[in-house]
């Protein structure tokens, strides 16, 4: 069945709905374009219809493109995959100016009204083809979404959206909807600018039809005479003012390293100087040139496809739904009070534990005044938080953790304790209960010795703060059976998380990562590089956080006791050059934020001031200070060759998860698209090379891995020999 069909009604207006077959919700295919074309012809040229109503056959309009029309047009071109984008980019233009002028005469004479009626979330090209219609009437269901988010995953609004939006509201209106991919409700798209009309739901076909049938103006604003944009062209005085804000907010939030937020910047100012088929040419080539860019391939791939399959269960074991119904967690500290709290908004039944009922009347209480906040953002009611708080259960009685088919153990990390807690819990739960512990540390397998029953213990490292990280990390012990990691993969799905399953060795996956970062940037500092080069030079190259702040975050403290157990566990093989000062600022009492001192000066609110000066007075800044590259690459290598031995170790199984969970883990420089992703941009050749020469300078840390080794030789890439989810020991 078409993706479009289209039937008339008796009083002459066009109905076509779209309705992809198999799909919860719409998404455009080069089938669909050519369905969607098909239906606009046969209702332009037959003379009894009056109009065209565009509409969905579901409850939301459409969720954005099937992102493999990118790569069909490429290769619809064989060797020259920029003319076959710039191809299909210009028949879409076709057909979406098609539906613009709906048949008008070169004197904007003639011509049919079209009108979309969305009856619910509208986002990407759902929002790009009603833009190109003559008015749009939307639905009021507070729960649909509409906009353009596609700067989120590396590329822009590519199919009109640009441009039309940009001269139906001016560029600086525009800006938050296409620079950051702020998505609205419909009450507050229509006071935006963005859609036209809100109707109650049932009167939503009946209003579009309405206002077809009354033989409405429908030339576009910008296709008459003496048009002119709003908030001004840029070579008005207002609206020079708005491009140079713009320029300095893109490059200022960017940090110059995101392609598509300066090429839209680009195609929007180019654009306004022109007529409007010019500005959407302007457009086309633009989005070719970040569709060619293999950082927006890359992000699309890790943020968006990646992602999504392993949200869906890409890696989950062949065994049956193991959906969670009730959990228990055992602490209610802040982490277990956000894991209670995300267990309770999926509609979970939970049991949260602690030792003293008022701190376990605390950890609910984090429940209550996230709901509050979310009553005063007006995104929640007062029976919705009723009803959170009605499925949470804070108590100091173990008993009432029977029945539960999961718990989640959040208690202090030690060794001991936490053995202590698995015993007793397991002596009281069910037989089929899955017990998980939540560590960032400490190994499973050893974890799992106080366990009677080892083929049901497992990790889940949730990161902090549980309701605002997306990710999380799932670690199987040497004895953790295929159920265990299924229903911790169902868990997280039920959470909205996004997880990844590792197995176990010490730091697991994200950390391992994470402290090389951090250590580098340490070690360079006792160089005698400058504090603010080495910060900065991580803000520069994506990282959200320079290692120094990165650490004044997570407290200096910690970082001590790591490397204390760390050294204990390692012995003569660990590398202690890093923790001299971490020593020292602990030794001096600067812990961090939570210190308000540590890295950084912060004022009596917590607020940064700027770098300390006593890290100036104890390291002496070089005479010759490194150039940027070069810090760039030391901090992103000791990340990205980390993530390789965790592959190459079996730690890591899949360099989808290894890409997806460094992005949204800790924010491995998201342009990128992940550590793999990263060295395939670099190519293996040049990789293993620098490899060699960061070696050879600063220390056998950087040597290359066998396996990037054998892949420069080969001339291979991560995504063309591991893209499928294979293992490097299988490969």
């Amino acid at each position: 069945m078409a993706d479009f069909t289209m039937k008339t009604d008796a009083d002459g207006v066009a109905i076509i709905t779209w309705d992809v077959q198999g799909k919860s919700m719409n998404v455009l295919s080069l089938e669909g374009w050519d369905d969607l074309d098909a239906c606009i012809d046969e209702a332009l040229a037959d003379d009894t219809v009056k109009g065209i109503v565009i509409t969905s056959g579901k409850d939301s309009f459409a969720g954005g493109m099937d992102l493999n029309i990118i790569a069909k047009m490429k290769d619809s071109a064989g060797d020259n995959p920029a003319q076959g984008l710039m191809d299909g980019l210009m028949k879409s233009h076709g057909i979406l100016r098609k539906i613009e002028r709906a048949g008008m005469d070169d004197k904007n004479k003639g011509g049919k009204p079209i009108a979309a009626a969305l009856p619910g979330t509208a986002l990407g090209i759902g929002l790009e083809i009603p833009l190109a219609c003559h008015r749009i009437f939307v639905a009021d269901n507070p729960k649909a979404k509409i906009g353009l988010p596609e700067i989120k995953v590396g590329i822009f609004p590519g199919m009109g959206g640009t441009t039309r939006l940009v001269r139906k509201m001016g560029a600086m209106a525009a800006s938050p909807l296409l620079l950051e991919g702020k998505l609205n409700d419909p009450k507050k798209a229509k006071s935006a600018g963005v859609v036209d009309e809100v109707v109650a739901p049932d009167q939503l076909l009946a209003a579009a039809k309405e206002w077809v049938l009354s033989e409405p103006k429908i030339v576009k604003p910008w296709d008459e005479k003496g048009y002119k944009m709003p908030g001004g062209d840029p070579y008005h005085p207002a609206g020079f003012m708005t491009f140079v804000g713009a320029s300095a907010m893109v490059n200022g939030q960017t940090m110059g390293v995101y392609p598509a937020a300066k090429a839209l910047l680009s195609a929007v100012y180019e654009g306004a100087m022109v007529p409007f088929d010019t500005a959407i040419k302007i457009e086309a080539r633009w989005f070719t040139h970040v569709l060619m860019n293999p950082s927006s391939e890359a992000m699309i791939r890790s943020i968006f496809i990646n992602k999504e399959k392993l949200e869906k269960g890409a890696n989950r074991p062949d065994v049956p739904d193991q959906t969670v119904q009730k959990v228990g967690v055992l602490g209610a500290g802040m982490m277990g009070a956000g894991i209670a709290l995300v267990s309770a908004l999926a509609g979970i039944e939970v049991v949260l534990i602690d030792r003293e009922q008022e701190a376990a009347d605390k950890g609910k209480s984090y429940t209550s005044a996230y709901m509050d906040k979310g009553i005063a953002r007006k995104k929640a009611t007062e029976e919705k938080k009723e009803k959170v708080l009605g499925l949470i259960k804070a108590t100091t009685d173990l008993q009432a953790l029977a029945g539960c088919d999961l718990i989640v153990e959040a208690v202090f990390e030690d060794v001991g304790v936490k053995a202590e807690m698995t015993k007793k819990v397991e002596a009281i739960v069910g037989e089929d209960c899955i017990f998980a512990t939540n560590t960032s540390t400490l190994p499973i397998t050893e974890l799992a010795k106080a366990s009677v029953r080892p083929e049901q213990f497992i990790g889940i490292h949730f990161f902090s703060p549980v309701d605002k990280m997306l990710l999380v990390e799932i670690i199987r012990g040497k004895e953790t059976g295929d159920r265990a990691v299924a229903k911790s993969l169902d868990f997280v799905r039920q959470i909205r998380k996004t997880p990844i399953v590792v197995n176990d060795e010490r730091f697991f996956y994200a950390n391992r990562c994470i402290l090389p970062y951090v250590n580098e940037g340490v070690r360079m500092l006792q160089e005698g590089v400058a504090p603010a080069m080495i910060e900065n030079a991580a803000k520069l190259v994506g990282m959200p956080l320079g290692p120094l702040q990165l650490t004044d975050e997570t407290s200096i403290d910690l970082g001590v006791k790591i490397a204390k157990a760390t050294k204990a566990a390692l012995g003569e093989a660990y590398d202690d050059s890093a923790d001299e000062l971490i020593f020292w600022l602990a030794d001096e009492g600067r812990l961090g934020r939570k210190a308000n001192a540590g890295f950084y000066d912060y004022d009596e609110k917590g607020k940064r001031q700027g770098l300390w000066s006593g890290l100036g007075e104890r390291y002496t800044l070089a005479d010759e200070q490194p150039d940027l590259t070069e810090v760039q690459h030391r901090l992103l290598f000791a990340q990205v060759l980390e993530a390789v031995r965790a592959f190459e170790e079996g730690v890591l199984t899949d360099i989808r998860e290894g890409d997806v969970g460094a992005i949204l883990g800790w924010g491995f420089a998201p342009w990128s698209g992940g550590p793999f992703s990263w060295l395939d941009i670099l190519g293996a050749p040049y990789a293993a090379e620098r490899c060699d020469q960061l070696a050879e300078t600063f220390g056998e840390r950087f040597a290359c891995p066998d396996l990037l080794r054998e892949m420069a030789e080969k001339g291979q890439s991560f995504y063309g020999r591991f893209g499928d989810g294979s293992a490097a020991k299988a490969a």
